[in-house]
């Protein structure tokens, strides 16, 4: 038996012709997003090219002296007899920088896990406002509070750090005086990063896979060797990328740590030193007496500011992005 099939006589339904369309809202949102997204970068270019302007007679007067030196002299006012070098400040940003990241790094660990994996939700809601309040708190706060009460006790801590551990270089002193020193202010600096490398590291961490989490239960592990085996691996580039955006605040922060550390144009890794500085400092505290050309110079160095907070700024988008897409 011999069985025929027939062709169908109906046509193919037609394609569908996919469309992206948006309303009118959907442009007003994008092009206004565009619009802050690019308003912003013509600010900041604005703000380079006028600090060049204006430093471009001191960086073509001393050229990388200017960097590499740490004398800081207007003499008369004429650029012939005047000497200006920013490399004390720069050590002195970096140092108590550094002392900021190496204080807050244990308590931004533990903060961000014990929010995200050890309180109650109510109770999470409540400290994570605290923490949003905390960065928004003016750095001046910080520097009264620093001043007026850690100072006093920082100074005893560093008197005693000095006498376990002075024969280590950066621990020693030439004078034991231990007031207003890195120190001091790599601890008001701590404080004031904690906020936004806490959020961003507890942010990285809640996006922790769930499934290797459950995992880990499943095979008789506790809940901190989940997070020891899953959620630190995994946090790893969030940890890092939030510690750098505190280090690009901690970079420029200016009236904290004016109010917490002696001026002095000298290079030293001395934390327990009552001496130090920062580019910031600096420009705060010269800059209502310069003189034009003393001015033209704390141009040149806010630029070179400008320049290593961005750079700090810009590692830690790019770590925070990898983190994002590993996520994905």
């Amino acid at each position: 038996m011999t069985i025929a099939f027939e062709p169908s006589t109906s046509a193919a339904p037609p394609r569908r012709k996919v469309v992206d369309s948006r309303n009118l809202g959907d442009r007003i949102f994008r092009r206004g997003v565009t619009a802050g997204a690019l308003t912003s970068f013509v600010v900041l270019s604005f703000i380079a090219a006028l600090l060049f302007f204006r430093g471009f007679e001191i960086f073509r007067a001393f050229g990388l002296d200017f960097i590499t030196t740490s004398t800081w002299d207007a003499a008369d006012g004429t650029i012939e007899n005047a000497t200006f070098g920013v490399a004390a400040m720069i050590v002195g940003s970096i140092v108590t920088a550094v002392i900021a990241m190496v204080v807050a790094f244990p308590f931004v660990v533990s903060s961000a896990l014990f929010l995200e994996f050890y309180v109650t939700p109510k109770l999470k809601f409540v400290l994570v406002s605290v923490l949003d309040l905390m960065a928004a708190i003016p750095s001046i706060i910080y520097g009264l509070w620093g001043y007026l009460v850690l100072m006093p006790h920082a100074a005893g801590w560093a008197a005693s750090i000095n006498k376990y551990l002075g024969w280590i270089p950066i621990f020693s002193v030439d004078v034991e005086n231990f007031d207003a020193s890195p120190f001091v202010s790599g601890l008001v600096l701590a404080l004031m990063i904690l906020p936004i490398a806490m959020s961003v590291t507890r942010e990285v961490y809640s996006r922790a896979p769930l499934d290797q989490i459950q995992a880990a239960y499943a095979l008789g592990g506790s809940r901190w060797g989940a997070i020891r085996a899953v959620v630190l691996p995994f946090g790893r580039s969030g940890l890092v990328g939030g510690m750098l955006l505190g280090l690009g605040r901690a970079l420029g922060e200016t009236i904290a740590v004016l109010l917490t550390l002696n001026l002095v144009f000298e290079v030293k890794f001395q934390v327990l030193a009552s001496a130090g500085g920062s580019v910031a400092s600096l420009i705060a505290s010269r800059i209502g007496e310069a003189t034009p050309l003393e001015l033209k110079a704390l141009m040149a160095a806010g630029l070179v500011l400008f320049v290593l907070t961005l750079l700090v700024n810009f590692g830690a988008s790019s770590i925070v992005a990898r983190a994002e897409r590993r996520v994905r």
